[in-house]
């Protein structure tokens, strides 16, 4: 994953912070850059991307460990929702077909399957709750992706422009109660999200996850039959937890 050189990063932020605390803790052209590209998200009816992702997970010694995985995720709004996930971490998919939510670990041959709402905005809000699943990029889902980011915002600030794999994009840092996050987003006539970084501020030692997105299509047609859950031969159903835990995530 490509990282800035942390001396120009850390000036930008030192700038940043400095003209929030002079001026308005929430920058307004910080929100309209998020603005444009969570308008740009909710409208797309089918969208599909990958990712690759670092995430720091706390070791039974008190360490962080860190893990790499990659993914791919495809939405068809308003009730379908895949996600396949691998990397470091053993293999784990999620699907979401507008009646359940089954997550299965293929590697150890276990899943489990749970009713669920009828909409990709209702099933998100209460899937953490309800099965321990936290997706970093949830908020990039929902219909209006805006409201979910900008709740509680106790700061807002454009960090500057720079490039994320080559592409231009501007760079935003964001404060909220219990985590901070920064967001790149495209500068050009597509604003999407390239990069997203979240630390989590109300967890021990602050763990950290970083995911970059590629290989956006917004304009995808999905069939409903590619976000319906078929049993793999072999696997048995236990509890989401233990599904979870067998995946390591």
């Amino acid at each position: 994953m490509k990282t800035l050189h942390f001396l120009s990063l850390a000036s930008l932020l030192c700038t940043a912070t400095l003209h929030a605390e002079t001026n308005s803790p929430v920058d307004p052209n910080a929100l309209s850059m998020l603005k444009r590209m969570s308008t740009l998200l909710g409208k797309a009816k089918d969208f599909s991307f990958q990712s690759s992702s670092i995430h720091e997970v706390p070791s039974i010694h008190g360490q962080f460990i860190t893990f790499f995985s990659v993914g791919e995720v495809a939405l068809k709004r308003p009730d379908k929702l895949r996600a396949r996930l691998g990397g470091d971490a053993p293999p784990f998919d999620f699907y979401y077909d507008g009646n359940s939510v089954s997550a299965v670990a293929p590697q150890t041959k276990v899943f489990s399957t749970l009713s669920a709402p009828g909409n990709i905005d209702e099933m998100l809000s209460g899937l953490q709750h309800e099965t321990g699943i936290r997706f970093p990029s949830s908020p990039l889902l929902y219909s209006d992706p805006y409201s979910v980011l900008a709740r509680n915002l106790l700061s807002a600030v454009v960090v500057g422009p720079t490039k994320v794999n080559g592409i231009a994009c501007d760079h935003l840092a964001f404060r909220s109660p219990k985590v901070n996050w920064e967001i790149w987003i495209a500068a050009g006539p597509e604003a999407l999200p390239l990069r997203l970084a979240v630390t989590f501020t109300d967890k021990p030692g602050f763990p950290h996850t970083v995911i970059e997105f590629s290989h956006w299509n917004l304009h995808r047609t999905l069939s409903n039959a590619s976000f319906v859950f078929h049993q793999p031969a072999g696997t048995k159903e236990i509890p989401f937890a233990a599904v979870l835990h067998s995946a390591d995530r």
